[in-house]
């Protein structure tokens, strides 16, 4: 029998309300919106669409909760042009599908959301079921947004806890995707969880609420801290392999202690449309490629043209190509020449 090769995204699928505006305003101030659209958006979401477009046929079910609107239709729909499993995406009658205001700053290229919740706060551990998976490895987000999940359940810290002992008990690996919540919120929900995990794949920023350090000053990564970080992070958990990406660059670290580096794309500036999604191509592309055998040094690679991709777009997922195509693109862009 052929070993399981494929992913289960579970958790957050939300719709993106994506609106490109001229520039972020203070407070009282006022910003034009130069274009709007509704996409498909969250953890669950993205990564699933995301791997399909890298592979569509590579396999990838999901476990998730929508509204009956039509942002919960939407959703629906997406899954199925994509050809994403979803017999587990469940449709909670009489709810507002969970949906994030998505601006994306033109002059910045930065972008900034604010969250409804929705059906979203019905998710709880119950609700994920792993029996009769073809899949092998488990993606599970976003702690921080789902109260049902970040509330103690049974004898666990929290629902994250049980459904990634869940998962491993139905013989899934395990990664996890954070949100930019406040430190203490990120160290108080996913440090128990880090024993349960075999991969994490983060930015600079969350890397270092897991340590208890800083590793970003005014907007800039502290490379010599994110690795000091990194370490302190893989010791606390029981991954495998451990990617930190920011901006110029990203660090892998492994379990036997190998640490490697990899500058990102030089995207030119005139093509970035908006970073929304960026760390989900980059987290898709590096988990596609570590799960079809690639070497570390080839799955970094792959992660960075992934995210370079997607930047061309305001969507979450819209940028995101073939993998052979991220990867002629990236080569024809170029590459930084360090990580900072």
């Amino acid at each position: 029998m052929a070993a399981r090769k494929g992913v289960l995204t579970a958790g957050t699928w939300c719709c993106d309300h994506n609106k490109l505006v001229d520039h972020w305003p203070s407070e009282d101030g006022l910003a034009v919106i130069i274009s709007e659209e509704r996409r498909g958006g969250g953890s669950a979401c993205n990564m699933a669409i995301d791997l399909k477009k890298l592979d569509s046929d590579f396999l990838v079910e999901t476990i998730g909760i929508v509204g009956d609107d039509d942002d919960g239709q939407l959703l629906l729909s997406e899954a199925d042009a994509h050809g994403i499993e979803r017999g587990r995406l469940r449709v909670a009658s009489g709810m507002r599908t969970s949906y994030t205001d998505s601006f994306s700053s033109r002059a910045t290229g930065r972008r900034t959301h604010l969250f409804f919740a929705g059906a979203g706060d019905l998710l709880n551990p119950d609700l994920f079921d792993f029996s009769g998976t073809r899949a092998s490895h488990l993606h599970l987000g976003l702690p921080g947004i789902h109260p049902g999940m970040d509330a103690p359940f049974a004898a666990e810290d929290n629902g994250w806890v049980a459904v990634l002992k869940k998962a491993r008990a139905a013989g899934l690996r395990t990664n996890m995707e954070l949100v930019s919540a406040a430190p203490d919120t990120i160290s108080r929900l996913i440090r128990p969880c880090l024993p349960l995990l075999d991969f994490l794949i983060i930015n600079d920023v969350e890397v270092g609420a897991l340590a208890g350090m800083a590793t970003e000053s005014e907007g800039r990564t502290n490379l010599a801290a994110c690795r000091q970080a990194a370490r302190k992070v893989m010791d606390a958990g029981a991954m495998e392999l451990l990617v930190v990406h920011f901006p110029l660059g990203a660090i892998a670290l492994t379990r036997s202690g190998e640490m490697l580096s990899k500058p990102s794309v030089r995207v030119p500036a005139g093509e970035i449309a908006g970073a929304n999604g960026a760390g989900d191509a980059f987290a898709a592309g590096m988990l596609y490629a570590v799960l079809e055998g690639w070497t570390l040094a080839d799955a970094l690679t792959l992660a960075h043209a992934a995210a370079a991709a997607s930047l061309r777009r305001v969507g979450t997922t819209d940028g995101v190509l073939h993998w052979r195509e991220c990867l002629a693109l990236a080569e024809r862009w170029g590459w930084r020449q360090d990580v900072g």
